[in-house]
């Protein structure tokens, strides 16, 4: 792409900017959806990009807190829960000690399980099935979303309670996702670009940093692994799928 010389490139993961950013320090790079990348060096401030990357962030410590609160509210008695996430992505690294800390303070042992790609899977669910624990919740990436499905089945097989950031997720089966509305975040790249195309430079665009998130829940999944899901959460629901 570097030698394509081309106007902008629209990124869609940390690691493929991090790699863009090493090969080229002025072509204009948009990533539509950035985990924290002020600790991971993708930008110098949300205000002040500062280089040649700008787009939108999401929010990991408010929603990490947010997705565990919800399912205390669902899992009576919820004490344990595994967390599945890619220790490999830089940017995963920060959101999960985010997540840890989220936990903490509701008073819930988060357990590591870790997948950095399509081989560490089964290993990972085998020693999940074993231990037990009150729940799931998948730190999403392009790692663990390659796995989608093979993640929503083992849940449901299992009877365990999971948790996703996407509605994609619970679309295919998960029992409920909060999270950044990300399609409307990728809409909102293509401001970015437009800026850039009319001669904007990144570093004076500010990050965005996400407004809409929407919690998804799945009852026929709840039915499926007999767990009844209170009112008081369906209320909160921005969509329920029979």
């Amino acid at each position: 792409m570097v030698r394509l010389n081309v106007d902008v490139v629209v990124v869609v993961t940390t690691p493929a900017a991090l790699a863009l950013m090493n090969a080229s320090k002025t072509i204009p790079i948009v990533h539509p959806n950035a985990i924290d990348p002020l600790n991971t060096g993708l930008i110098a401030s949300l205000a002040h990009p500062g280089g040649n990357v700008t787009g939108g962030a999401q929010l990991t410590a408010e929603a990490s807190a947010k997705r565990l609160e919800i399912l205390k509210r669902v899992v009576p008695g919820l004490s344990r829960v595994a967390g599945l996430w890619n220790p490999g992505n830089p940017a995963l690294v920060f959101s999960w000690k985010e997540t840890q800390g989220a936990a903490r303070a509701l008073g819930i042992a988060l357990q590591s399980y870790e997948v950095q790609g399509p081989k560490d899977f089964a290993a990972a669910l085998a020693m999940i099935a074993e231990e037990r624990p009150d729940a799931l919740l998948v730190v999403q990436d392009a790692v663990t979303m390659q796995q989608r499905n093979e993640i929503i089945d083992f849940a449901v097989q299992k009877r365990l309670p999971s948790m996703f950031q996407e509605k994609g997720w619970a679309v295919a089966g998960g029992l409920m996702s909060y999270g950044e509305n990300l399609p409307s975040m990728y809409r909102r790249a293509a401001y970015f670009v437009d800026k850039i195309f009319k001669g904007a430079k990144p570093a004076d665009l500010p990050v965005e940093q996400a407004t809409k998130f929407d919690l998804v829940i799945n009852l026929s999944t709840a039915k499926k692994i007999g767990l009844m899901i209170p009112d008081s959460v369906l209320g909160l629901a921005d969509d329920v799928i029979e």
